[in-house]
């Protein structure tokens, strides 16, 4: 693949989910507002859900680079990357309790999820992402509440 025409498809994808949420936006959207054809689109990114996997792959290793490079600690983390997520228009739309199974669709397919959840433990790498949309798409209603239940339920998860 090209990077840079896979970025500007990316970034085009990401403007259209911040704006129009990641349902309403289909794949003649992303290919004009990229700047190229359909076909080109579709030599990229063979359907919809592949482009929606590897922008969230992009993203989540985006937000995993930024909030690793502020803390090491697995609990704060976690906590960055949620505010993260939140933070982020193109990402909050699909935190809605109705984007919510489409995420975890989506996310069960992403590379940086399978690097980081050992892939032989579905049950595992499943309940995991379940536990982060649930926070994000059902936030606790403090700060503190949330770090403890990611502290208690979530960190112990990802820490092996």
């Amino acid at each position: 693949m090209t990077d840079a025409v896979v970025e500007r498809i990316l970034d085009a994808a990401e403007r259209l989910f911040a704006s129009e949420g990641p349902r309403g936006v289909g794949m003649a959207a992303i290919a004009e507002a990229a700047g190229c054809s359909r076909a080109t689109l579709y030599r990229y990114f063979e359907n919809r859900r592949e482009l929606q996997t590897a922008f969230a792959s992009r993203e989540a290793g985006r937000i995993v680079d930024d909030v690793l490079a502020r803390s090491g600690d697995v609990v704060e983390t976690i906590l960055g990357a949620l505010a993260e997520v939140r933070s982020r228009p193109s990402l909050a739309a699909w935190i809605s309790p109705d984007a919510s199974a489409e995420l975890l669709d989506v996310l069960r397919h992403s590379p940086l999820v399978e690097a980081t959840i050992d892939p032989a433990d579905t049950d595992l790498a499943r309940w995991t992402l379940r536990s982060l949309v649930s926070l994000l798409a059902f936030p606790p209603d403090d700060a503190a509440e949330e770090e403890r239940l990611v502290r208690r339920f979530v960190a112990p998860l990802l820490a092996g």
